[in-house]
């Protein structure tokens, strides 16, 4: 009988990075999907990025996973999001070549050391003793392995709806798995019912670009990963295209044939990105809904159309097309439509990602409750590195609410649950400020090479950036210039004596380009880094105060987190506690006080209880 360290279930964006992860740390793997020739499929919008998403990918590639670099070699265009706000919510996203983008990932998964590819059913998880020892497949192969990762995406009861029409189905096309999620809630784990989508795709040569708006690329080219060297590539426009009052009226004349409003679907959609019919429903007074016409491959003529998601009759959506400018005559190669599948409740995880209910079962991706590949990829990569850990006796990974989106995302799930697909956004970061894009390295990759995962290339890489932040802020600390020689084109509030250009840079009306006109040694020096490092440089010393603040709070915060809770903890021996916080702090379990915090329904008195029954104990 085959043995392994660890069995992923599912190549999807989560799985992969899973896989990668556990093999990457010295750990045999066997990733099993239902279908080889789908390993990081993207079956919705062909992009990778966006707002709080970017900062996830980007954390991903700190941790020395696979999207950036992947993304940044098969890119169709990037750019910065919210380039003119504060560098907390800047964000890069990515126009992906879907077909380059998948090739790519099944390429890197194949030549893999230590990790096997199998296609393959899987039916059930074996368990004994609470414990996770292998899984079966429908063939009635048994394979064993010290840890199992449950990423199914969609597939688990997987059910396609378009207009009346019900498929069986992940995604149109393939079948879901059946078996698996009876197995898993037999050992008492929970489950619930959610719903995604996708929209048309559209015959590109039969779109009118005339009159439409471009959204082009950005140059020079940012890229995700801190291993992407400077590259050229051809960057292909997106364009952008509204709905109409045409579209809403043939909308509501069919909206009785939409399943989401006749019952048929049971599960509960995003929130933040509700289909077409959705929009004119629960926005009435809103005219238009603008929506972008987004190439999928240089290999295809297919565009994706962004924000028109439907699950409305096939007909019916060939109808809506051809209201929108631009696609009056458009030829619709695939309808959208809508997918329901299972998930299960992330409450029953530990922030680890591992069942609090089967010992060294972890699941990861959608079957969380989340959604997008980026939310996929980051649980993956985190489950895949705290899989390995336990198999090392080593503890879980240090990636928290406090120094991460990742840490936020996971502590959301574990600690508050979901009852609709949940979307990573920069407002649910306390400490967006200090958590920014443009500085995952320097809070994940030394944990993630202590963890064995992250490269010396990646550690060398992240010492030399900190030498350069370092040099450029000595120099300007110790470059002074005195208030009479500031030229008249520098628009700033006059002062006597001399000011370091450090302070100078504090100012908001001021930055690195305005200094060189004051210094003109300045630009000299600054040439000999790179734009990456000029413009964190830029952001620390600018944002220093508030940075300063937020590591002052998250310091306080530190206490709470050293307060770990047994996973046995006895919350009947604390008898004062209120009911209401016994029962929620039964339900999630938190690992330390600063997650118990965070429990909505606990109280400010019952956790000011938990802390002296825990000190009791200490003592």
């Amino acid at each position: 009988m085959k043995r392994y360290d660890v069995i992923v279930i599912g190549a999807g964006h989560a799985g992969l990075e899973a896989a990668l992860a556990t093999s990457r740390m010295g750990l045999s793997t066997l990733c099993i999907t239902l279908n080889l020739d789908n390993i990081a499929l993207m079956p919705c919008n062909p992009s990778i990025g966006g707002t709080a998403k970017g900062h996830l990918v980007r954390e991903i590639d700190a941790l020395g996973g696979q999207m950036g670099l992947t993304i940044d070699k098969t890119l169709l265009q990037i750019r910065t999001l919210n380039s003119k706000k504060g560098p907390a919510v800047q964000a890069l996203r990515a126009q992906a070549d879907k077909i380059l983008y998948q090739a790519m990932m099944k390429r890197t998964l194949e030549q893999e050391k230590n990790l096997s590819l199998l296609q393959a059913v899987v039916t059930d998880i074996l368990v004994k003793n609470d414990r996770v020892y292998g899984i079966r497949t429908i063939s009635s192969l048994e394979i064993h392995a010290q840890a199992v990762i449950v990423t199914t995406g969609t597939f688990l009861n997987g059910k396609c709806h378009i207009g009346h029409t019900q498929i069986a189905a992940g995604r149109i096309g393939e079948p879901p798995a059946t078996h698996l999620s009876a197995s898993i809630t037999g050992y008492g784990i929970q489950k619930g019912r959610l719903k995604t989508g996708t929209p048309p795709r559209i015959l590109d040569s039969s779109i009118d670009y005339k009159g439409l708006e471009i959204e082009a690329g950005e140059e020079p080219m940012p890229h995700f990963s801190y291993l992407t060297q400077k590259r050229s590539l051809e960057q292909i426009p997106c364009h952008i295209t509204h709905t109409t009052e045409n579209t809403r009226k043939v909308i509501e004349d069919h909206l009785h044939l939409s399943p989401l409003y006749s019952g048929q679907i049971e599960g509960l959609g995003p929130r933040y990105c509700p289909s077409i019919e959705d929009k004119f429903v629960k926005f009435p007074d809103k005219p238009s809904h603008l929506l972008y016409l987004e190439p999928e491959s240089r290999f295809n003529h297919e565009v994706y159309l962004q924000g028109f998601s439907s699950s409305l009759p096939h007909s019916v959506q060939i109808k809506m097309v051809h209201t929108l400018p631009g696609l009056e005559k458009a030829k619709m190669l695939r309808p959208g439509y809508a997918v329901e599948y299972d998930f299960f409740n992330p409450i029953q995880l530990f922030m680890s990602l591992e069942s609090k209910i089967i010992e060294n079962l972890y699941f990861a991706g959608q079957v969380n409750g989340t959604s997008g590949y980026e939310e996929a990829a980051a649980q993956g990569i985190i489950a895949g590195i705290n899989a390995a850990n336990k198999i090392h006796q080593k503890p879980p990974i240090g990636v928290s609410r406090e120094n991460s989106y990742i840490g936020v995302l996971i502590n959301d799930l574990v600690t508050k649950g979901t009852k609709e697909p949940y979307r990573m956004f920069t407002s649910l970061v306390e400490h967006r400020t200090f958590i920014r894009h443009d500085n995952a390295d320097m809070r994940l990759t030394k944990i993630a090479y202590e963890a064995g995962l992250a490269n010396e290339t990646r550690l060398k890489n992240l010492k030399a950036k900190r030498d350069g932040l370092d040099q450029i802020q000595s120099y300007l600390k110790d470059t002074q210039i005195p208030g009479e020689n500031i030229p008249h084109s520098v628009k700033t509030s006059p002062y006597s004596g001399k000011k370091s250009l450090y302070d100078l840079l504090r100012r908001p009306e001021l930055n690195l380009e305005t200094l060189q006109i004051m210094e003109p040694k300045l630009r000299n020096f600054l040439a000999c880094f790179c734009e990456e490092i000029r413009k964190e440089a830029e952001i620390e010393v600018k944002y220093s105060g508030y940075i300063q603040k937020q590591k002052d709070i998250l310091k306080e915060r530190e206490g709470l987190t050293e307060l770990r809770i047994p996973t046995d903890m006895n919350y009947d021996l604390i008898v004062a506690l209120s009911k209401e916080s016994r029962q929620k702090l039964k339900e999630v379990l938190p690992q330390d006080v600063a997650q118990a915090s965070l429990i909505a329904g606990v109280r400010q008195s019952d956790l000011a209880l938990l802390i002296n029954h825990l000190k009791r104990q200490q003592i």
